[in-house]
């Protein structure tokens, strides 16, 4: 069977932040998406109905639990991981009850992205990975 590639939305406000993640989902053989704020992320979404989603919080013009938020109201069927460099536990609590898949913290290790990566391939295309 055909590998099965995700489509990954990068949601960030810092160009740096994006071009990394960009450089590990196109290592890792799956298709990089980018917008720099939720209002972009919203807007991309809706064309692109992303599998994953990697999704800083805070961001001019939406953040991303309101982005978030908006896309599980539009019925975006992908796994969204929150990224933030603050451990604010009401902003992260906020984030999971609006669907998050999971939050990771600033700066983040570039193991834990491949890893989230593969499991949510894995949930997605199980018979593609078990081969």
């Amino acid at each position: 069977m055909e590998f099965q590639r995700l489509d990954v939305l990068i949601v960030d406000d810092q160009a740096g932040v994006r071009y990394l993640l960009d450089a590990i989902v196109r290592e890792e053989g799956h298709r990089p998406f980018l917008a720099v704020n939720g209002q972009d992320a919203v807007e991309q979404a809706k064309k692109i109905n992303p599998h994953l989603v990697f999704m800083d919080i805070r961001m001019p013009v939406m953040d991303g639990t309101k982005a978030l938020e908006k896309m599980k109201e539009m019925g975006c069927n992908c796994q969204v991981v929150i990224m933030t460099a603050f451990t604010e536990k009401d902003v992260i609590d906020r984030a999971r009850t609006n669907g998050a898949f999971k939050c990771i913290i600033k700066p983040f290790d570039i193991e834990e992205i491949r890893q989230i990566i593969d499991e949510v391939s894995r949930k997605r295309f199980p018979k593609a990975s078990a081969l």
